[in-house]
């Protein structure tokens, strides 16, 4: 007949069976049992553990939780899910989440107190991962947008190697700018974090050792748990390895910075006297820091080069500025000689006739300080026309056009058009009395040509003149010339004259 399992044996079962360690202990806090999962968490076995205090498992300096817990378990209260660090037997600590129960007897007496101990050093590894990885990535983030908003190259290897020398774990870091002797052989400290930049000044520049080549030359990592045990360190006279005094350097990590380009620009350099401080994590930080740098130096290089550039051009447009301003210094000269001749050599002509060419001249002055300001490249078609309206009446003509820049010659041409058109409306047309008005209007067409109108409203009636004066002889003749077309028409209404001029900017 098959035996019936009595409710203590099932206990036992289900006790020796789960995957927490379950122990029991008295109130005095000495172990009473000990499940096979308390044997593979904590090393101890059965007959080792059952009968030591339960500080057996607790480090030293959380023995005052025990105390704690007897006094809460001693007043009947459950201590649900606590997180605490326990010793194995072997000294390795790890992370324990706790729950607490009293024993009671039948008659509710308090005995002792069950333990469950779940390990949970697995889910904190990865909980500390996953904060170092979002740490890394905020340092990261902090460090590009520090580094891509500056362009100094000093304030940019300062704060590289402080925060790489954080984000490694370092006690110190360095970096070494690649400059070479005649030898090949002489760097820089260009930046020092974690010590004092005395401490590297007084021993010279670090030379091309076997441990500093592979970092200078960007053949490779450098990355050792104590550089003092390398087979290439200690090699070269006259300290072999580090000289009295030196930063102790123990642990050691080293990688190249380079440009976009592949140029090797120097190292990263991470010590700390203890060994063993510098991980895969420490390296694979370092590498996109570097990588970031390398970019950021790049862009302050090209900034400091774009700096000399400009201050040359500035050098350059200042020489081309009073060029400038001594031309139009002499055209304004050489056109007031020109109204002194001309006032002189013209004196039995009427003066109506002498004022118009004056005017003339003085359109063509103030054309050519319009252009003088545009470096005698381009003048806004705008300005043009303001230019040649200057001696009129501006509340009396609407202008109206896109935006449109026109070259020297098309631009001191149709000034003078404009000109002649505004003394012809104030003498015949729309100018002449209180009533007329004049409209200004331009357009691009598809193929880039410029189609410009002038009429006139409001003003006398209109007779077509009998002969070509010289305003209308330059509207028609001139344009032509400059590859333009004018139509001028002498309509009853007012006079019209379309251009069609073809740009060339």
């Amino acid at each position: 007949m098959r035996g019936r399992l009595s409710s203590g044996d099932l206990l036992n079962s289900i006790v020796e069976s789960c995957d927490d360690a379950i122990i029991s202990k008295d109130l005095d806090g000495v172990i009473m049992s000990w499940n096979a999962s308390a044997e593979r968490i904590f090393g101890y076995s059965r007959s080792e553990a059952i009968g030591r205090p339960i500080t057996l498992i607790i480090p030293q300096e959380f023995h005052f939780e025990e105390e704690n817990i007897l006094r809460r378990i001693k007043s009947g209260e459950r201590i649900e899910h606590y997180e605490a660090v326990r010793r194995r037997k072997d000294g390795t600590l790890i992370d324990v989440s706790l729950s607490i129960s009293p024993i009671k007897n039948d008659e509710g007496e308090i005995l002792g107190a069950s333990k469950i101990a779940r390990d949970i050093s697995e889910e904190k590894r990865n909980q500390r991962r996953l904060a170092m990885y979002r740490r890394r990535y905020e340092l990261l983030h902090s460090i590009g947008k520090t580094l891509s908003t500056d362009l100094n190259l000093t304030r940019i290897v300062d704060e590289t190697v402080a925060a790489a020398t954080v984000a490694t774990g370092a006690q110190f870091g360095a970096f070494f700018y690649n400059v070479l002797n005649d030898k090949g052989e002489s760097y820089i400290l260009y930046a020092l974090s974690g010590a004092d930049r005395a401490a590297f000044d007084k021993f010279g520049m670090p030379r091309n050792t076997a441990v500093f080549d592979p970092t200078f030359k960007g053949t490779d990592i450098v990355r050792s748990d104590d550089i003092t045990q390398d087979p290439r360190y200690g090699k070269n006279a006259p300290h072999f390895g580090q000289p009295n005094g030196h930063l102790p350097v123990v642990s050691y990590l080293a990688v190249p910075v380079r440009s976009h380009k592949g140029e090797v620009l120097g190292g990263l350099f991470f010590g700390h006297e203890r060994p063993g401080m510098f991980d895969q994590e420490s390296e694979e930080m370092a590498i996109e820091i570097a990588a970031v740098a390398g970019l950021m130096f790049d862009n302050a290089r090209l900034y400091d080069e774009m700096g000399r550039e400009v201050e040359r051009r500035r050098a350059a447009e200042d020489t081309k500025e009073l060029l400038l301003q001594e031309i139009k210094h002499r055209v304004r000269n050489l056109l007031a000689t020109i109204e002194v001749i001309a006032s002189q050599s013209l004196h039995d002509i009427t003066l109506e006739n002498r004022r118009a060419f004056i005017a003339r001249m003085r359109t063509i002055a103030g054309t050519h300080d319009l252009l003088t300001v545009h470096d005698w490249k381009v003048a806004s078609l705008s300005e043009v026309v303001a230019q040649g309206l200057r001696p009129f009446n501006r509340y009396r003509i609407s202008v109206s056009g896109p935006d449109v820049n026109l070259e020297p010659s098309r631009s001191l041409m149709l000034a003078l058009v404009v000109h002649e058109l505004g003394m012809n409306a104030l003498k015949y047309g729309a100018l002449s009395n209180g009533e007329g008005r004049i409209s200004i209007s331009w357009q691009l067409s598809q193929k880039g040509e410029l189609h410009f109108l002038w009429q006139e409203t409001g003003g006398p009636y209109v007779d077509p003149p009998q002969c070509r004066g010289f305003g209308s002889t330059l509207v028609e003749r001139a344009l032509r010339g400059s590859g333009g077309d004018a139509e001028l028409l002498f309509q009853p209404t007012g006079v019209v004259c379309a251009i069609t001029m073809a740009l060339q900017v």
